[in-house]
């Protein structure tokens, strides 16, 4: 299992999008046990659309996840939910924002980490 973060964005996303606290939680487990799930977005530089049936729709009417997974010494991070209702995918701006930043993010996270171990997550005190 590989830990998750949960970006601002996602959150924001997920609940605008009226998608449930277990229905999050199981995104995050299907993720966290595959990082590689789903599919490769194509100018990005490493973004990830998985998708995710809506409650009572199936994957056509769901919801996709973009993620991004660098290596196994940072987390996954749940970038954004996107409703399949809303549109269908990335717009190009975002594409190259994305491509711009995607590598700034682990970087980012590996000199705050320091010298602690991120690949489980944290015990509870």
């Amino acid at each position: 299992m590989q830990t998750v973060v949960q970006t601002p964005t996602f959150l924001a996303d997920a609940k605008a999008a009226g998608v449930e606290d277990d229905e999050v939680a199981f995104m995050t487990a299907v993720i966290a046990a595959d990082p590689l799930a789903g599919d490769l977005i194509p100018g990005t530089g490493g973004a990830r659309k998985v998708r995710f049936p809506r409650r009572k729709q199936g994957k056509s009417g769901g919801y996709r996840v973009i993620t991004y997974y660098a290596a196994e010494d940072v987390p996954v991070f749940l970038l954004a939910l996107i409703s399949k209702g809303q549109r269908a995918d990335l717009t190009q701006a975002e594409r190259n924002i994305l491509r711009a930043t995607l590598g700034q993010i682990a970087d980012a996270y590996r000199k705050g980490a320091g010298a602690r171990d991120h690949t489980r997550p944290p015990t509870s005190s």
